[in-house]
């Protein structure tokens, strides 16, 4: 199962793409980045941390897009103000 570093890595990783592509932003799912490290979907799935490390990552500028009530689910998607 995926751990917060793998999911802040790989988070970063987009967020640096996007960065070098010369976008503004990016807007990131984390259903999208869960399922690009496995486990997901699943009994075992690792999601609240996924979508943890995804808010940890916020900066004052960045926006949620759209998200379950809870704030924590496959649904959660971020926009990240690019450069960072």
């Amino acid at each position: 199962m995926p751990t917060s570093d793998d999911f802040r890595d790989a988070l970063r990783s987009q967020l640096r793409a996007a960065e070098l592509g010369g976008l503004p932003h990016v807007e990131i799912n984390a259903g999208e980045l869960h399922r690009k490290l496995g486990g997901y979907p699943g009994t075992n799935h690792q999601m609240p941390i996924c979508c943890q490390v995804m808010e940890q990552e916020r900066r004052a500028l960045d926006e949620t897009i759209s998200g379950p009530p809870s704030g924590k689910g496959a649904s959660l998607t971020v926009r990240y103000r690019l450069p960072r």
